[in-house]
């Protein structure tokens, strides 16, 4: 049993255990532990291989078809990205031969697959950050396909009957994305705050705890409630409890969707708040809460393919979200060895997140960003508006120079930055000097001023944005923005903060960036202070 974790023995025997909160919200209840992936048995004799690739092509090809299904009929845009995504890593010809090469070897066909997926992840996790993260989505892959070829019904989420937390070591894409309205909430005792569960949670307002070691210590049936702010769980409340934490979350949930307007402190200092979104389907249905969209992630659109989506593609998707909302500031492809795009065609790196990702793919295949703004441009001239066009991983004066020509040579009028990278952020006024604004990308900005990896749960404490090194380099680039009188907005996690937004608009940032669910409570939370107590949160 984890060190951190008690035995469950009845109401009122309350401990605590702790993870990283990824999703913000409260919530409580019975504690139910996701199922286990189906055993293998011993290894039997093979008398007829034909019959054993069979069964590996008939399982590969029952998991897509199962994923592909639960794309079609989901209605969640990114949860139907990732489906797809998952139904294309089955379908994968290597991952099928490798696992027919084991069958004409001589084993059956559930260990062939499992020595196929094993070897795939492998391959994945040797190469760290993003990559070593996707690895775990070979697993529940693997078990699928396993159950599959073994006759078995595929492991997926439990229905009690009843609402529930469920508890995982880890969800699969497939499994979050699949979610029912029964489940109140998710803790994992692995994951980090980019992986899919946290991005799939945030979507859909589900409070979230992941790294929470011990949780699966607790017997299914053990009341427990979740903080997705904080990353705490208390175990062992009684009903009449949790029933006051469901109740007090939806009275504040309710207030919170209540308020409406821009983003304001309490003496009226004008504050953005915009969303983060990958494509028209994450913007809300009905009147739209929010200023604009300060982070468009449009890698969403050229995630999985083998070919790159063509120009007519990329006009009609940047157009819909154009005639939707404005302003929208569109992020240029932001991709690489670290999220990988197959048609790239990028090659294996030692260190994918110090390679070649971001704006620095130009440096190999300039056609792609060339393509993108024409795409943008064009755009923007079908819709009559004026959108915003920022590049990621900038690092010197030199590259935002370059990127600012290419964009204004195509009418592209609003020009900026992305805060990624030190380097940038300690030349911030060098920068803006040659665009009309920066973008601070939290997430990798801390994890390249500690030199911690993003996704590692471990490292929450040097990752929390509260770190005074993190601070300084955020107020580096606010000050060279009041100096030149251009804006400096966060669009990292941290700008969807209910109770850092105080500080980042105390040190000079001029909007936030989040995804649409976290609005209402900074919103709410920033109407709470004076632009006055705001700067004497950062002085402090």
């Amino acid at each position: 049993m984890s060190e951190h974790a008690r035995p469950y023995t009845g109401p009122g025997d309350v401990d605590r255990l702790n993870g990283l909160g990824v999703s913000p919200g409260r919530s409580a209840g019975p504690l139910i532990r996701m199922a286990e992936p189906p055993e293998l048995p011993a290894p039997g004799p093979v008398t007829d291989q034909a019959a054993e690739i069979a069964t590996i092509t008939k399982a590969l090809e029952a998991v897509a078809i199962d994923l592909r299904t639960r794309s079609e009929a989901t209605t969640d845009r990114t949860a139907a990205e990732i489906l797809d995504a998952l139904a294309m890593m089955a379908d994968d010809p290597m991952l099928r031969e490798d696992a027919e090469r084991h069958a004409r070897a001589g084993r059956d066909a559930p260990h062939a697959l499992d020595a196929a997926f094993s070897r795939h992840r492998e391959t994945l996790s040797s190469l760290g950050g993003y990559l070593a993260e996707r690895a775990a989505d070979l697993d529940d892959l693997k078990h699928r396909a396993v159950a599959a070829a073994l006759g078995l019904p595929m492991p997926g989420i439990p229905s009690p009957g009843h609402p529930y937390i469920l508890a995982a070591e880890d969800l699969s894409p497939a499994d979050t994305a699949g979610l029912g309205d029964d489940v109140l909430a998710l803790v994992t005792e692995r994951g980090g705050p980019t992986s899919h569960t946290a991005i799939l949670a945030r979507g859909r307002g589900l409070p979230a705890v992941v790294a929470c070691r011990g949780v699966l210590d607790l017997p299914d049936g053990t009341i427990i409630s979740v903080d997705g702010r904080t990353g705490e769980i208390a175990t062992g409340l009684t009903p009449e409890a949790a029933a006051r934490i469901v109740d007090q979350d939806r009275a504040e949930r309710n207030r919170l969707a209540a308020t409406r307007g821009p983003g304001r402190t309490a003496d009226g200092h004008p504050v953005k708040l915009l969303l983060n979104i990958g494509s028209a389907a994450d913007l809300p249905p009905g009147p739209l809460d929010a200023e604009g969209v300060g982070l468009f992630r449009t890698e969403f659109l050229f995630l999985d393919r083998k070919q790159p989506p063509t120009f007519e593609e990329q006009v009609a998707a940047y157009a819909e979200v154009f005639a939707r909302i404005g302003p929208v500031v569109v992020r240029t492809l932001d991709a690489g060895t670290d999220k990988p795009l197959p048609f790239l065609g990028l090659p294996p790196e030692p260190n994918p997140a110090l390679g070649i990702r971001g704006l620095r793919v130009d440096r190999l295949l300039p056609a792609v960003l060339d393509t993108q703004l024409d795409a943008i441009a064009e755009a923007a001239r079908a819709t009559a508006t004026t959108p915003w066009v920022m590049a990621p991983m900038v690092t010197t004066r030199a590259e935002a120079a370059d990127f600012a020509a290419r964009a204004r040579s195509r009418g592209l009028t609003q020009v900026g930055a992305m805060i990624e990278v030190p380097a940038a952020a300690l030349q911030a006024e060098e920068l803006l000097a040659e665009v009309d604004f920066l973008s601070i990308g939290t997430n990798d900005l801390s994890q390249y001023t500690f030199a911690a990896d993003r996704q590692h749960p471990s490292l929450a404490d040097l990752l929390d944005p509260r770190q005074p090194a993190l601070l300084k380099l955020i107020a580096l680039c606010t000050e060279a923005g009041h100096a030149l009188g251009k804006p400096v907005g966060v669009c990292g996690e941290a700008a969807g903060d209910p109770q850092l937004a105080p500080l980042l608009v105390g040190l000079g940032v001029t909007s936030l960036s989040m995804a649409p669910v976290c609005v209402p409570a900074v919103r709410d939370e920033l109407s709470r202070h004076t632009i006055e107590e705001c700067r004497h949160l950062a002085s402090q």
